[in-house]
């Protein structure tokens, strides 16, 4: 059967939720070593790492089961759940792919803030840094940083900020997390062009007076 057939249909939607059930076997795999090591201490961190594993892993069983199984119902809400996947993925990556530098330092501050002091020491720790930003915005909040500091640079009286360390690699983070959030993006729109082509064709298989 040529490719477009309701066979290759089939087997390409199988394929494509396949591979998204083994990413988010990955995330959930990611998360639960990283914990397990103690790379990352903060429950929210690691939760929402797992959150989006557990929602992909979901979302993938459900199209694989409308897939296998031809279900209409199914097939349906997997399409509309995986469109507006689509739609979120591809502001945030290319909002993360036009950031400027300024930008940068506003969502850094944020998320600085969001984190609880032992996660903030933790990273300190790995990154060997005290605080985030010396600017004068946030000073009461810098000096509570460096007090709290267990770095080992800060024995020897010299450590840069972790925000200016982070700030020197986050353009390059960005554009690589951007291009990967893209590429995913137009992989869930193929799934969702599949999953709308394969719903409107028949079961060679079934009756063929049936609509299916």
């Amino acid at each position: 059967m040529v490719c477009g057939g309701f066979t290759c249909s089939k087997n390409a939607l199988c394929s494509l939720n396949v591979v998204y059930m083994l990413v988010g076997l990955l995330l959930i795999g990611v998360a639960a070593w990283g914990k397990g090591f103690g790379l990352v201490s903060s429950i929210h961190i690691i939760g929402g790492v797992i959150a989006v594993g557990v929602f992909l892993l979901l979302i993938a069983i459900v199209g694989l089961i409308g897939a296998m199984h031809h279900h209409q119902v199914m097939l349906f809400f997997y399409m509309v759940i995986l469109f507006i996947v689509f739609l979120f993925q591809f502001g945030v990556s290319c909002s993360c792919l036009a950031m400027n530098r300024g930008q940068q330092e506003t969502l850094l501050n944020s998320a600085w803030g969001m984190l609880e002091n032992k996660t903030k020491i933790d990273l300190e720790s790995q990154l060997n840094c005290c605080g985030l930003l010396n600017v004068t915005a946030s000073r009461v909040q810098f000096d509570q940083d460096l007090q709290n500091c267990t770095a080992l640079c800060k024995k020897k009286g010299s450590c840069y900020t972790c925000g200016d360390m982070m700030l020197n690699h986050a353009t390059e983070a960005l554009k690589i997390l951007g291009g990967v959030g893209l590429f995913f993006s137009f992989t869930e729109i193929l799934g969702v062009w599949l999953a709308v082509r394969y719903r409107n064709q028949k079961d060679p298989r079934a009756n063929p007076s049936a609509f299916l």
